[in-house]
């Protein structure tokens, strides 16, 4: 297997991309506190609440330490050697061009069919405010304006994302704070809870073990979007600087939203109540607080988040997508730039996202769920290729370039192996849960498929 080497040319992603440097610092400061509150927070958190309940804290608290770790690793290497290929550039560099073609279109998948998965959650809350219209066409119009968006200018990018993780970030804040203040029993109008919800409707481990794996598993996964980050930071007016600052702010970020927010909501509403999976925990919390119009102010902040999500994951997938062209490994119309912007990469995300919510109406037992599974661990694999990548470029950094080692990873390198420990048992979980045993076997044979592909395109370009 052929592996590269940090000095050679032709496998130094992005050495002479094209791409603009239009993302100014606020956009890429922004994009990283904004990026840990996704939509998977909002929307996905009422199951794994359902499932774990109180102890969905202890849930989101080691996934998020999971979390922190490999973000630790992503950034090392994204402040050594930005690149729009992130973690895919990185793998290729550490492990050989099979690896970054794996992850790279793996991820790509995976962000285009949550760009059409994002559009149809927005669609149904504005439905619910205008019954009567079509969601689909709904999803199309979202799809337009981002596309248009994204293809005019990354500041475009930038200016959504800023004021949408502004919206995000305030309203979060705002709901902890209110949250906070009634759990404390000094919100006019309302009695503290106590521990009633923690220790009642069956305890604190209502399901036992089993019920804190689902929650687990749940809460893995409403992590994602946090590599945004990683791959804005190569059209960045200072991409080290960016990178390094987003990577330190991520563990008190993560405690905070994530953590401290389902804390709040499980010790103010019982974890059993129908309105936290039906309305979303956010909404059924403020409900239950009887501020007027404080619920329907949240569905506007998921809505936001959603769309938010659908932005960000045009640019990413697009980018990623450029990335792997600008390698050899892609088609390479994808490649095309024009003002700065990879155009054809935008398009083809867009209409690849929009197909996904056709299949959603038209095949929706069978194509639409296999997409669904397939896609379903990706974001497990990709953080493997990132430990894996990280484990073996941090020897050769400190070897041939140690100024570049801005960000380093943590007790390495005890903690990467840590991390993949981490991700083997999540692995491990998830083939004994029968939800999302098939999700993993789905998503397996895809990685495996790409591999073969791209070990068997790397092994004809070495016999040139």
């Amino acid at each position: 297997m052929s592996r590269t080497t940090l000095d050679t040319p032709p496998t130094a992603p992005d050495a002479h991309t094209p791409l603009s440097h239009g993302l100014k610092q606020r956009h890429l400061s922004m994009i990283a506190l904004g990026g840990v509150i996704g939509a998977g927070l909002f929307v996905g958190s009422g199951a794994g609440i359902a499932a774990a309940g109180p102890s969905i804290v202890i849930a989101y608290a080691v996934s998020g330490v999971l979390v922190m770790l490999v973000m630790r690793m992503l950034g090392e290497m994204s402040a050594a050697y930005p690149s729009s290929g992130s973690f895919s550039a990185h793998a290729e560099r550490a492990i050989g061009p099979w690896a970054g073609f794996t992850a790279g279109w793996s991820f790509w998948v995976l962000l285009c069919t949550a760009v059409g998965l994002e559009g149809i959650g927005a669609a149904k809350i504005v439905t619910g405010w205008l019954p009567g219209t079509p969601e689909w066409a709904w999803v199309a119009l979202f799809m337009v304006v981002f596309c248009v968006a994204n293809l005019a200018a990354v500041k475009n990018f930038g200016e959504f994302e800023f004021w949408f993780a502004a919206l995000k970030v305030g309203a979060i804040s705002l709901f902890l704070v209110l949250g906070v203040l009634a759990v404390a029993g000094i919100l006019p109008g309302t009695d503290s809870p106590g521990a009633s919800n923690l220790t009642g409707q069956g305890g604190f481990l209502p399901h036992g073990s089993e019920g804190l794996v689902v929650g687990l598993l749940a809460s893995v996964f409403a992590y994602g979007g946090l590599e945004t980050v990683t791959i804005a930071a190569a059209e960045s007016q200072n991409p080290v600087q960016g990178v390094a600052r987003a990577v330190r702010t991520a563990m008190w970020r993560i405690a905070l939203f994530y953590i401290g927010s389902m804390a709040v909501i499980v010790t103010l509403v019982p974890w059993d109540s129908k309105e936290v999976v039906e309305k979303g925990p956010y909404v059924a919390a403020l409900d239950h607080l009887g501020i007027p119009g404080a619920g329907q102010l949240m569905n506007v902040v998921v809505f936001v988040a959603l769309l938010s999500a659908m932005n960000a994951n045009i640019y990413g997938s697009s980018r990623i997508a450029y990335s792997l062209v600008e390698r050899g490994q892609g088609p390479k119309a994808l490649g095309r730039v024009s003002a700065g912007v990879p155009r054809v990469a935008v398009l083809v995300s867009c209409v690849f996202g929009f197909v996904c919510v056709l299949l959603s109406y038209w095949r929706p037992d069978d194509v639409f769920p296999w997409l669904l599974n397939m896609i379903g661990a990706v974001i497990l694999v990709v953080w493997i290729f990132i430990a894996v990548s990280q484990l073996l470029l941090r020897r050769r950094v400190e070897r041939e370039a140690p100024e570049k080692l801005v960000v380093r990873m943590w007790l390495f390198p005890a903690l990467t192996w840590v991390a993949l420990a981490g991700m083997a048992a999540i692995f491990v979980l998830m083939a004994r849960q029968p939800g999302t045993r098939v999700q993993l076997y789905s998503t397996g044979g895809m990685t495996l498929f790409l591999a073969a592909v791209g070990y068997a395109w790397q092994r004809a370009r070495a016999a040139r």
